[in-house]
């Protein structure tokens, strides 16, 4: 066997043996003497069916049955019951995840799989712990930041020096340490025997299961899952739940319309040694970042294994064999080296020990490395629970939980819009893309994770009209849903790269830090010029939306989808929430009217997919909806002297009488017509955003610069953008607001129609709530006795402190360049001693001293309820008068100076 190769003292020769070994007999591996079904022709009828026999697809079956619906579930497995990549698995369950919804999810996992073993089903759970170590002084940084967010997320752990980093495993190196993270939560399933633990017990609550049946149709009636079609004959269903693994894309081609499901398969090692003397089976799950690798006891052998930087990508044609010996792949121990050298390093005792096999298991990836869930924008009642990118017993309990309340309650108590399906467009489907991208996705499993961190591969896709002047400007970019955005602009350092090869990335931005960034200086000057003179910043990648209808269905549907008062004066703007019924954000935007019967909906770029699926499923076939966002280039100029400007540039009155704050109007610019032009910047600045149809963007560009240049315009990036907005107390969707904030908890009210006898979505939750109190509220921080230059910079996610008690969680944060301090937006609760939550009031928020704590440093700071007035040299009336956070009392003011 694989005993010759004593790789360290061998390395020059393991390559002549690579062929020496075949890994693990399948019959082994698969536990192929567990009788799960017999193959036969599936029922006519089933409520619901689970493609997929994997722990997934099992603890989804069992989540069900758990609910009362295990009769009226049928689980369809190509092949056997764990036979898809659950046999060949790590096992890791670890709770520390990039977010909180993930840290519930795999929080609810282990709980469910203590109770299961509590119960006599064989799980494999064992409570060994995790450490993970550190080489640099950033991953160190990074721990320190975790055990500071552990409090918010519940989760034991703690940090330890080199010396107790040995102690805890005496088989590692640490010679080069800084330190580590202890996480005694932490553990290792047998994802096999959860698997089937997890079918046995819905099988007792009535689950049927048919195995060696290949679905090959999904069918669908007015955008409902009404069926399947199988090899074995058809089955009528209401739900479908695609837990079909890295089959999941190509199950989502089974329908029509396609169900998009962005993945991508690559290959992914594990390396077993034969049985290792006197190995505790209470050895914790090591994990080196730093060096790619982790390590864990496996039934006294050594099962190790890591996450390249650069991945190779796995049946890149598609076809994934359905057979498990075509689908397993062999080894390439070249590829392999680069965590083999790591192994030998952390672990010196593997170079004299005996080797056993290298499985090549390939797994897949999403793009953005989440997990995929939710239901298809594409077909309602459609579910996905794939993606789980290697640790999918870590995942199987908690979205088995979460997919099976959607599917019985509607709704599920775990707030998942970022993990949802509808976070994605068509491109990231797109099987060229997903091949290049998946080959820096799994290196993020163990990367550093730097504040806005940014892809290398897939680039350069969606470019608006204006892209290669902003190049030539100086832009260092981002990307957003495909977009290249400018994130800020340094025309000193321009790159080499031939301007006319538009199809390699150019400058990318980055931060690699956790303390001051490279970019400080250049997005001081941006925001200078947006509160001083006049910036020019790209707002192209912005979800744009028409609704119009020939009658009046337009205002009466979004009158009952939005929750503030749409029925306006014809150029109006609003500010309104979607909400769902229990009060939460799906959307937050703009409402331009255009016209009577027409719209226009100015979202988060991150929205696209979202919010028009939203719409759609709540307006009647009357009012028409169209997705604009490609149509039209989106240019903000901002500043006081863009009235001034703008006026050079069109024959149109830009007074504040004839073109008041938040009112729309169609201008000529330059040479140009038909421009959607806004009074309003979404930063709080004085300013106007134009909505340019692609054709005339490059000229109304050029005006725009050369009008500018006498003003002293800069262009200014996202940076800039997020920097004013943060200063200003705006709320973020996906950061600051949710599916579980409502507009009471984030100082809105006053944009819910609550004076109105209107009904909409979310309406009694909200009377409710304003009747009850809030539980939460959202603040602003200004962190006090904290030097920029040198000290570890809040980034999102510290915790907050009220008289020493921790009551909440930074949710966007940011350096405010008028205050000159780390700016922090999040929510705090009012928690008694014994954990009881109370209504939080004004008087409760502004009673208590505050700290914010940065990774492991707790810094004093002064707290706002309401957006700031900030000094300026040139103030306004309108920029002084609209707040983003503010009480209903306020509103008379902005009517008063828009009359």
């Amino acid at each position: 066997m694989l005993s010759k190769y004593m790789y360290a003292k061998h390395f020059n020769n393991y390559k002549v043996c690579r062929r020496a070994v075949n890994w693990c007999i399948q019959a082994n591996c698969l536990h192929s003497d567990t009788k799960i079904s017999e193959s036969y022709a599936p029922p006519k009828n089933a409520r619901v069916v689970i493609c997929g026999g994997g722990v997934m697809g099992a603890a989804v079956a069992y989540q069900l049955a758990k609910l009362g619906w295990g009769s009226d579930t049928l689980l369809i497995e190509q092949s056997r019951v764990g036979g898809g990549t659950t046999w060949h698995s790590s096992g890791l369950v670890g709770v520390f995840k990039p977010s909180l919804a993930q840290v519930k999810l795999a929080q609810s996992s282990i709980e469910l799989y203590k109770e299961l073993e509590s119960q006599g089903y064989a799980t494999g759970w064992k409570q060994c712990g995790s450490l993970n170590v550190a080489r640099t002084r950033d991953r160190m940084t990074s721990f320190r930041r975790m055990k500071a967010q552990a409090i918010t997320w519940k989760i034991d752990c703690d940090l330890v020096t080199p010396e107790q980093c040995k102690q805890l495993c005496p088989l590692i190196n640490v010679d080069d340490l800084y330190g580590g993270l202890w996480i005694p939560g932490d553990g290792v399933a047998d994802p096999y025997e959860t698997c089937i633990s997890l079918i046995k017990k819905a099988k007792l609550d009535g689950l049927k299961i048919v195995e060696n049946c290949t679905i090959t149709r999904i069918y669908q009636e007015n955008g409902r899952v009404t069926g399947i079609e199988t090899d074995l004959g058809p089955v009528e269903c209401e739900y479908f739940v695609n837990c079909s693994g890295f089959w999941a894309r190509g199950v989502g081609q089974l329908s029509e319309p396609y169900v998009k499901v962005p993945l991508h398969a690559v290959e992914h090692y594990y390396l077993h040694t034969k049985p290792v003397k006197d190995l505790d089976p209470m050895t914790p799950v090591v994990r080196d970042q730093d060096g790619y690798i982790y390590f864990r006891e496996n039934n006294g052998r050594i099962l190790a294994g890591g996450f390249e930087p650069i991945a190779k990508p796995a049946f890149e044609d598609g076809r994934i064999p359905a057979n498990s010996k075509d689908r397993f792949l062999p080894e390439d121990w070249d590829h392999f080296h680069v965590l083999m050298e790591q192994l030998l390093h952390r672990l010196p005792s593997l170079a004299n020990t005996a080797l056993d096999r290298l499985c090549n298991g390939p797994e897949a990836f999403s793009p953005d490395c989440k997990w995929i869930v939710g239901e298809a924008p594409e077909i309602r009642n459609y579910l996905i629970a794939a993606g789980m990118k290697t640790v999918g017993v870590s995942a199987a309990g908690g979205v088995g939980h979460a997919t099976a309340d959607i599917i019985v309650n509607g709704y599920t108590s775990y707030d998942m819009y970022e993990l949802e399906v509808s976070r994605f467009l068509g491109l990231h489907n797109n099987r060229k893309f997903l091949r290049d991208r998946v080959q820096e996705v799994p290196g993020m499993h163990y990367a550093l994770q730097y504040p806005f961190h940014e892809f290398k591969t897939g680039r350069n896709l969606r470019m608006s009209p204006v892209y290669p002047k902003l190049r030539e400007a100086g832009a260092v970019f981002g990307q957003v849903m495909g977009y290249e955005r400018p994130a800020w602009f340094d025309k000193d350092q321009l790159s080499d790269i031939e301007m006319e090869d538009w199809s390699t990335p150019y400058r990318i931005a980055h931060t690699n830090t956790f303390g001051k960034p490279v970019w400080f200086e250049h997005v001081a000057e941006e925001y200078a010029a947006c509160r001083e003179s006049v910036g020019l910043s790209d707002y192209s990648s912005f979800t744009k939306i028409d609704l119009w209808s020939k009658g009046t269905e337009v205002i009466d549907a979004l009158q009952f989808v939005c929750s503030n008062d749409v029925d306006v004066p014809v150029g109006s703007i609003i500010h309104t929430g979607m909400q769902n019924k229990y009060g939460g954000y799906e959307n937050d935007c703009s409402l331009a009217r255009l016209s009577k019967n027409h719209y226009m909906m100015i979202a988060p770029t991150i929205q696209q997919t979202r919010c028009k699926v939203w719409l759609q499923r709540h307006l009647p076939p009357t009012v028409a909806l169209s997705d604009v966002t490609s149509m039209f280039t989106a240019l903000c100029i901002m500043g006081p002297f863009t009235r001034t400007l703008l006026s050079e540039l069109t024959d149109t009155d830009l007074s504040p009488k004839n073109f008041p704050f938040f009112t729309f109007k169609q201008l000529d610019v330059g040479l140009a017509n038909g421009i959607r032009a806004m009074n309003l910047t979404h930063t709080g600045e004085l300013g106007y955003v134009l909505y340019i149809p692609n054709e005339f963007a490059l000229h109304v560009y050029s005006q725009l610069v050369e009008a500018g240049e006498k003003y002293g315009m800069k262009h200014a990036g996202y940076y800039a953008m997020r920097a004013l907005r943060v200063e200003k107390f705006y709320a973020f969707w996906g950061q600051d607001l949710d599916t579980m904030t409502t507009p009471l908890e984030c100082g809105r009210s006053w944009r819910v129609k609550f004076d109105k006898d209107i009904d909409f979505i979310g309406r009694d939750a909200l009377l409710r709530q304003r009747e009850e109190g809030v539980r939460r509220m959202y603040i602003q921080l200004l962190v006090n006795d904290h030097d920029h230059e040198t000290d570890i910079w809040a980034w999102g996610g510290e915790p907050i402190y009220r008289n020493g008690r921790h009551v909440g969680t930074t949710t966007t944060t940011g350096y405010g360049f008028t205050f000159k301090k780390q700016v922090c937006l999040g929510f705090i609760q009012n928690i008694d001693d014994n954990g009881q939550m109370h209504k939080v009031t004004n008087d409760y928020v502004l009673s208590g001293d505050y700290e914010v704590d940065i990774a492991g440093s707790r810094y004093p700071a002064k707290v706002n309820l309401h957006s700031p007035n900030l000094p300026t040299k040139y103030p306004d009336q309108e920029r002084e008068a609209y707040k983003a956070t503010r009480d209903k009392n306020d509103e008379n003011q902005i009517v008063t100076i828009r009359k």
